[in-house]
């Protein structure tokens, strides 16, 4: 009868070993440390880093003295120590050398022979030393927990899980530079943590098999899992059998050591034993059985010093081992009559491994920590700047990618006119930006239907023009009918000026302005034409909206196999992928810019201590996901443009696309040549708006003066009345030069005399009228026309010829008043045909010109003056 599997030695054998620390003499951080800061930085930074240094020195007490018993407690020191020491190797270089801090010496002994230590002048052997203790309190504390239950056996084996990990970060960050010089020790050395870290592998494996035992799994996973448990050991137990450890350990650890080798290969062949037997294997069970008895009788002569506990589990096994062997060559001879291979041409048997090192980077990382971090030395500075450099370099040149592949896809798309083709199959096209801005433009100012009211408005600015130019010529002739008739009643008493010969400058500029007006109507004649001429082209642009003016793509009258549908479809879905590939691309270089932006190697960096190169290479490894990323979608993009252009070649040929482009293009051309018509025609008619406006002002202000003419000359006019009355009827006798001073006082319009009366009467004298010359009308030729009404004696240059004008359109008040033939009022009303239709001079700056359809006077009506009654 075989042994039952919970008969295993599991429990018996469950003894394991724990590391103790390693001793130090007591040593002062702090004064040292300080008096560096002071004299390479400043006395106010060692201020600023006191209660650092404080931190620092009440660590390497904690270490020094064990202040707490607790295990949990003291590791929890160690891991914080260790990191400060990362910080403190970046910011102060501690070695012999005078620049340096020199006044510091660590002294460690060796945790195996206590009698032996290794004193160095610098912190590698100082973090070392802590990693080693790390591990052993690890150890400790796997040997803590109760293994005799479930979760004492889990939580023991995830310690010695950290105890393998902590080693093992020694072994290949430390023991190197812990060893170079004279005063060393062995337990730091890279033999010692690797045989360590195989030690402790072996004990957490060891616990994961109780479990796996305790369980009830089947005897192959149990056989390999034991099997792994007895090569951890083997390979523990080589390290301690060669230089340097060979002779630095106990007899009793090699013993042990041994023996838990000799004992798990032989649980695994036991295990194995089980699962051959139920595959009816006999003679390989026999040869697997015979060859875990030699391994237990050869490891029992070696056994002296071994643990009883070890010992009672070899002997229960071997018990178990020797019952099953019997039992099984007993079939074999009777029933299998198999012929027993030998153990060396077996094979090995399988393991598997449930344990690997705790990954101690992330543990031990020092880069978060705030010690020390105002002091940041050159070499951190410089090797910042140059990671930055690279990763720019990276973002640059995947941002690049990102924007040719996207330039690409709009290219492209352009050349096929996607997505516009399907969108004008849809109904939804629309015109291009610049030419849709353009058409709501137009649309906005009122569009050619608007174009009727602002030829009205034309047509009622020439309207008031004309009626005030009739008002004031009608003024001035009444004048100069009461002028006449009183001239005829006195004869040659009536001694005054003529008013023709007064009015003169008045009446030329007044013809001229008739002139202006009738070149104007001539223009604004032209226009209406142009309006009517070419309405039918611009009503286009009153299409709202504009899109439906344009011709749209019709699917074909006849089809042959209907697949159409199926086309626009598959067309369709391939744009929509490609706008997804699109939003990918921003989405990724988003990503790459957040990541430089959370990308801080600078504490990493303080607590670098090997290559600068080795931490970045790493560091940018993280970018490298997202690169290829961006390969991806590239390559994507490409595969998926040419499938594009295959359905759209598809797509052009069925719906006849040749043809709508073609009407497409004409519309285009019918849309813009409206569109510059339309504007002709709105300059014309707003340079039309701008010449009346400013005839009308020029107008407004002749009338102005003409009232002030008028009005003067009704005041003389009563004034010689009441004269000629008194020398009449003997009443009055004059001086004889007062007919000479009184002739003198009747200026021509324009003149600057002032009239030097003589007379005593005490009534108020109106002062005589002194013109002001105000802002001239451009006439509309070359010369000045005829007098209002009179016969033209050559024909008019062309009404839309602009003569050259260097004069400003406002002279000063002061100027005299211009020969007839020059231009007074500013450029021709109306230019060349072909040139903007209107040119007038604008307003001087501060000036508001009047409305158009109101003609105010600062002076009232003739009958409403207040010092002139009608006689």
């Amino acid at each position: 009868m075989a042994a039952s599997p919970s008969s295993s030695t599991a429990a018996s054998a469950n003894i394991v070993l724990a590391i103790f620390e390693k001793k130090t003499n007591t040593v002062d951080m702090y004064r040292p440390l300080r008096n560096y800061v002071a004299y390479h930085y400043s006395e106010r930074e060692a201020q600023n880093v006191e209660d650092d240094l404080q931190t620092l020195k009440q660590l390497r007490y904690e270490i020094e003295r064990h202040l707490d018993p607790s295990l949990p407690a003291r590791r929890d020191v160690l891991q914080t120590y260790f990191k400060s020491l990362c910080l403190v190797e970046t910011r102060f270089p501690i070695s012999p050398d005078p620049d340096h801090v020199n006044a510091l010496t660590f002294v460690w002994f060796d945790a195996f022979k206590p009698k032996q230590k290794a004193s160095q002048q610098n912190i590698h052997l100082e973090k070392a030393a802590v990693l080693f203790n790390l591990g052993a309190v690890y150890s400790q504390i796997g040997c803590s927990y109760d293994r005799n239950t479930v979760d004492g056996r889990r939580q023991a084996s995830h310690a010695f899980i950290a105890a393998a990990g902590s080693f093992a970060f020694l072994r290949d960050n430390a023991s190197m530079k812990a060893s170079v010089g004279n005063s060393t020790t062995v337990d730091l050395s890279v033999e010692c943590a690797g045989m360590l870290e195989k030690l402790m592998l072996a004990q957490a494996q060891e616990c994961v098999f109780e479990n796996t035992i305790a369980k009830g799994s089947t005897p192959g996973v149990c056989a390999k899992i034991s099997r792994q448990v007895g090569i951890y050991y083997e390979e523990a137990l080589a390290a301690l059998n060669v230089a340097p450890l060979s002779q630095h350990f106990e007899k009793s650890w090699i013993v042990h050591v041994q023996l838990k080798a000799a004992l798990f290969y032989a649980e695994a062949c036991y295990r194995y034993g089980l699962e051959l037997h139920d595959k009816e294997e006999i003679a390989e069970e026999i040869s697997r059985l015979r060859s875990a008895v030699n391994v237990l009788t050869e490891a029992k002569k070696s056994s002296k010093g071994a643990a009883v506990q070890i010992l009672d589990a070899i002997g229960k096994l071997e018990a178990n081992i020797n019952r099953n062997l019997e039992r099984a060559v007993k079939e074999n001879d009777r029933v299998y009559l198999m012929r027993v291979p030998s153990p060396s041409s077996l094979a090995p048997i399988p393991s598997f491994s449930m344990v690997k090192p705790m990954a101690m980077n992330e543990v031990l990382d020092a880069s978060k920590e705030k010690m020390f971090a105002s002091l940041v030395p050159d070499s951190s500075a410089k090797a910042l700047s140059r990671y930055t450099e690279m990763v720019d370099d990276v973002i640059r040149t995947q941002a690049e990618k990102l924007q040719q592949a996207s330039e690409l896809t709009r290219v492209r798309l352009k050349e096929m006119e996607l997505p516009d083709s399907i969108l004008a199959l849809e109904g939804n096209f629309t015109l291009p930006t610049s030419l849709k801005e353009d058409v709501e433009a137009v649309q906005i100012s009122g569009g050619p239907a608007g174009l009727e009211a602002e030829l009205q408005q034309l047509k009622d600015l020439r309207r008031v023009n004309q009626e005030l130019l009739v008002q004031t010529e009608e003024l001035l002739q009444k004048e100069a009918r009461e002028d006449s008739q009183f001239r005829s009643q006195f004869g040659t008493k009536w001694t005054r000026p003529q008013s023709s010969t007064l009015t003169k400058n008045l009446q030329d500029r007044l013809n001229r302005f008739a002139g202006n007006l009738k070149q104007a109507a001539e223009s604004d004649g032209r226009i209406e034409r142009s309006v009517r001429e070419h309405l039918a082209l611009m009503s286009i642009l009153d299409a709202r909206p504009i899109e439906s003016a344009l011709p749209s793509l019709a699917r074909p009258i006849m089809s042959f196999d209907q697949n159409e549908d199926a086309i626009v479809g598959s067309l369709k879905q391939s744009l929509r992928q490609l706008e997804t590939l699109g939003a990918q691309r921003a989405g990724l270089e988003d990503m790459l810019k957040d990541m430089k932006r959370k990308d801080d190697i600078l504490p990493k960096l303080m607590t670098s201590t090997g290559s600068y190169d080795d931490l970045f290479k790493k560091e940018l490894a993280k970018y490298d996901h997202i690169c290829d990323e961006i390969a991806q979608n590239i390559e994507a993009q490409e595969q998926l443009l040419l499938q594009i252009q295959a359905q759209n070649d598809e797509f052009s040929a069925i719906f006849n696309l040749e043809d709508y482009k073609a009407s497409r293009e004409k519309a285009y051309k019918q849309i813009e040549a409206a569109i510059a018509k339309f504007r002709e025609i709105k300059d014309n008619i707003n340079e039309g708006l701008k010449f009346y406006v400013t005839l009308q002002d020029a107008i407004t202000n002749v009338k102005q003066q003409s009232n002030d003419f008028v009005m003067t000359r009704n005041i003389q006019c009563r004034e010689m009345i009441e004269d000629v009355q008194r020398q009449l009827a003997g009443l009055s006798f004059q001086d004889k030069n007062a007919g000479a001073s009184f002739n003198s006082n009747y200026p021509s319009v324009g003149s600057q005399n002032q009239r030097a009366s003589t007379q005593t009467d005490p009534r108020p004298q109106a002062p005589y009228y002194q013109p002001v010359e105000q802002p001239p009308v451009a006439p509309y030729g070359h010369h000045a026309p005829p007098p209002y009404g009179g016969p033209a004696h050559h024909q008019p240059p062309p009404p839309y010829h602009i003569p050259p004008s260097s004069t400003a359109p406002y002279p000063p008040p002061q100027v005299h008043q211009q020969p007839p033939g020059n231009h007074e009022y500013g450029q021709p009303a109306y230019p060349g045909w072909r040139g903007p239709y209107y040119n007038a001079q604008a307003q001087q700056p501060g000036s508001v010109p009047r409305p158009p359809y109101t003609i105010p006077s600062p002076y009232p009506p003739p009958h409403q003056s207040g010092y002139y009654k009608q006689q």
